[in-house]
């Protein structure tokens, strides 16, 4: 199967798209921009849900859910949101359908025309906040901890699966404090959750830091975010967390009486993570031979193929096969069994690879006779013959190895391609002929940011926790600039 692919030398684009078919992760749908998520996609996203669900719930949140339509008034209510957001909104303005009298089909109901036009939700911070105003009144009512996983639209007019769809889905969480300080904490507190997630559980190392104004979610005072490094030397924001000071507070009214019984505006924040993270992984660790998948997210752990011929062959395996796969879930293994007669074991073998299962279990008649079998690892693409019984006791510890692996070798290719330009030339070189990470000196004004990405099409990815610290001279202007910043080519 592999064959398909098209090499990431010849078009990192096309393998990326051949590689999300040829998986069965997704596909694009009838629907402009939009895509289907198949099972086997599904299931990485169920893996990454129920992780993230996980700890948001440790951390004292809740799930709720909130309307996906949100009357077109309530966006014009922040300035810089609504600025943020307007030309992705897709927007309801009729309830109903008729068929046409002139006989060409079904048209849109003239007289139906809503009495206020509705946004499909492209962010849902309006309509909560607006819900906020009736839940809170007192301090004692505070803190709120809403997490949401929901769809979202924001009409993308150059889309790729995944990575930037019409649709597409993703938890939001939305919080409200008492205080200035326990907003930001929350705000912190949610971006190391993520960066965490996305180094232990998704074996993806993460630059965390703060966006620049320029970059910044509208309607935010500060946003932090988790940057990533791809293969093909771009960066993808992989998480945000924004801390919204009181805007969306002043914006829908929402007050509460504090402790010494003055009143005053909520603080607040949001933050979010979707189904980008599914490219995320594909981009981070997958090779030409298909998905490469981190053994702690992926949906199927080990699989394990029996060679056989008829249906005595199998039958005889059985017992081995069952006992096997009993004592790999007990030690709390996701493991399949496929003993299809309908496909070769090449195909199956194939069709793992392109899956990116971790690791690949073969028992022949041979093997079976001998008490061994053909364990394959997937991220080094080897393979070696071991005892049926000791692999209860190896493979837990094969598969936290291959975990390892894969993180380091994200982090090695990153440190590889992360550069240190002090001037021009050396910038302009990294970012259009070499690729990769520019670590640089940048003076801070949005003009000299807006000119960079005119020049290269890098943007300041963020501001890397404790790079404040070193002075120079911008790499542009030369004016003094309070340390280094991230700059990339993103998606």
């Amino acid at each position: 199967m592999a064959k398909f692919l098209t090499n990431r030398e010849e078009s990192y684009a096309q393998w990326y798209n051949d590689l999300v078919i040829k998986a069965g992760l997704a596909e694009n749908s009838a629907v402009r921009g939009c895509m289907v998520i198949k099972p086997y996609g599904y299931a990485i996203w169920e893996k990454i849900e129920a992780e993230l669900d996980k700890r948001f719930k440790a951390t004292g949140h809740v799930n709720a859910y909130f309307p996906i339509f949100i009357p077109k008034s309530f966006l014009s209510r922040e300035a810089a949101h609504v600025e943020g957001f307007a030309k992705e909104c897709a927007v309801v303005t009729h309830y109903r359908l008729k068929n046409d009298p002139d006989g060409k089909g079904i048209i849109v109901d003239p007289t139906a025309k809503l009495e206020e036009e509705l946004v499909v939700r492209p962010t849902s911070e309006t309509i909560i906040w607006n819900t906020y105003r009736d839940w809170i009144q007192s301090y004692r009512d505070l803190p709120i901890l809403i997490n949401q996983w929901a769809n979202v639209v924001r009409w993308e007019m150059r889309t790729r699966l995944f990575l930037r769809t019409a649709e597409f889905l993703w938890q939001e969480g939305h919080t409200a404090h008492a205080t200035e300080e326990e907003a930001i904490t929350e705000t912190r507190t949610i971006i190391d959750l993520y960066a965490n997630f996305a180094e232990e559980l998704m074996a993806l190392p993460v630059i965390k830091g703060v966006k620049t104004e320029a970059e910044r979610f509208a309607g935010a005072v500060e946003t932090y975010s988790i940057e990533a490094y791809m293969q093909d030397g771009k960066a993808l924001q992989t998480g945000t967390s924004h801390f919204l000071g009181q805007n969306f507070a002043r914006a829908f009214d929402v007050k509460f009486t504090d402790k010494s019984g003055k009143l005053d505006y909520v603080w607040a924040t949001s933050w979010g993570v979707s189904t980008r993270l599914i490219g995320a992984l594909i981009m981070s660790h997958s090779d030409d031979n298909g998905l490469v998948l981190p053994p702690r997210i992926a949906p199927i752990q080990v699989v394990i193929i029996p060679i056989y011929k008829g249906d005595s062959g199998i039958e005889e395996m059985r017992p081995t096969l069952n006992s096997l796969r009993e004592k790999l879930e007990k030690a709390g293994l996701s493991v399949k069994v496929d003993d299809r007669d309908t496909h070769k074991p090449g195909f199956k073998f194939a069709d793992y690879e392109m899956k990116g299962v971790p690791v690949r279990i073969a028992i022949g008649p041979r093997d079976l006779i001998n008490n061994t079998a053909e364990v394959a690892r997937r991220d080094l693409l080897t393979k070696e013959t071991v005892g049926i019984d000791s692999l209860p006791s190896l493979i837990p510890s094969l598969l936290e190895e291959i975990q390892q692996n894969l993180f380091n070798r994200a982090l090695e290719l990153r440190e590889k391609n992360t550069h240190y330009p002090d001037n021009w030339d050396q910038f302009r070189d990294i970012i259009e002929n070499r690729g990769g990470f520019a670590m640089a000196h940048f003076d801070g004004s949005a003009e000299t940011e807006e000119r960079i990405k005119q020049l290269t099409k890098a943007t300041v990815r963020c501001i890397p926790e404790g790079e404040r610290g070193e002075a120079g001279k911008c790499i542009l202007t030369g004016n003094h600039s309070e340390g280094r910043v991230l700059f990339a080519k993103a998606y």
